[in-house]
């Protein structure tokens, strides 16, 4: 089938978190007198992310937006540096870090020129409020933002990647997922969608990273540049 639309993946595929998250709590508690390892504290963070989603996917907790398992997953991990007796606003401002994440260089060129061509929307976990601010700071020219909040479920939950499509009224075959990750991929591809890897190499620091997806796609590029002109735009 013809693709109609692009769907994203956007931490780590789109945008830089883990330098972006790094450089955000360091501009925050830096003046507070805390002197951490900016990077440690990103990774830290993150890996919080999926064992906070799982709660949500298994169904020991009702769902919940991102924005909420960020700062319980903060609240989580500020102990293990040292870090207390910040104020509520300090905490409310540290926790919207995720909202002002840096794309990759190539991210907004990308996007724009997909968009000459193509139906795009992020199919994130991230809630809707953090995607809009997202895509405000960098220039993303979303048509739509689907993912987590419309589905009500987190990713790789099917409904997640499905109402994304319905929500456009395309058919899975029409719709192209696009991702850094071969386990997002793999579980688009098993509802019927096209999919993209997008190698970042360095997501998870130096060399840390897909350089090359670890499953069967359709699409594999080395930048969105690279994907537009795969894909005729």
């Amino acid at each position: 089938m013809a693709i109609q639309a692009l769907l994203f993946d956007v931490f780590g595929t789109l945008t830089d978190w883990r330098t972006s998250i790094a450089r955000e709590a360091k501009a925050i508690l830096g003046p507070l007198g805390h002197a951490l390892d900016w990077l440690a504290f990103a990774d830290a963070w993150r890996n919080e992310y999926q064992p906070a989603m799982e709660e949500v996917r298994s169904g020991k907790i009702p769902f919940s937006k991102l924005d909420l398992l960020h700062r319980r997953n903060l609240e989580h991990i500020l102990p293990r540096f040292n870090v207390s007796g910040l104020d509520e606003p300090t905490m409310q401002h540290l926790n919207k870090a995720w909202h002002r994440l840096d794309g990759w260089r190539d991210s907004a060129p990308g996007l724009q020129r997909l968009h000459r061509k193509f139906l795009i929307a992020p199919v994130s976990n991230g809630n809707i409020s953090l995607m809009a601010n997202i895509a405000r700071r960098n220039d993303f020219p979303w048509d739509a933002i689907l993912g987590s909040e419309i589905a009500g479920d987190y990713k790789p939950k099917p409904r997640v990647y499905l109402a994304s499509c319905a929500a456009f009224d395309l058919a899975p075959g029409e719709c192209m997922m696009v991702a850094a990750h071969s386990n997002d991929l793999k579980h688009a591809a098993a509802c019927g969608l096209q999919t993209a890897h997008i190698a970042r190499s360095n997501e998870h620091g130096p060399g840390k990273g897909e350089p090359a997806p670890k499953v069967p796609v359709d699409c594999k590029a080395t930048s969105l540049e690279d994907l537009a002109a795969q894909l005729g735009v």
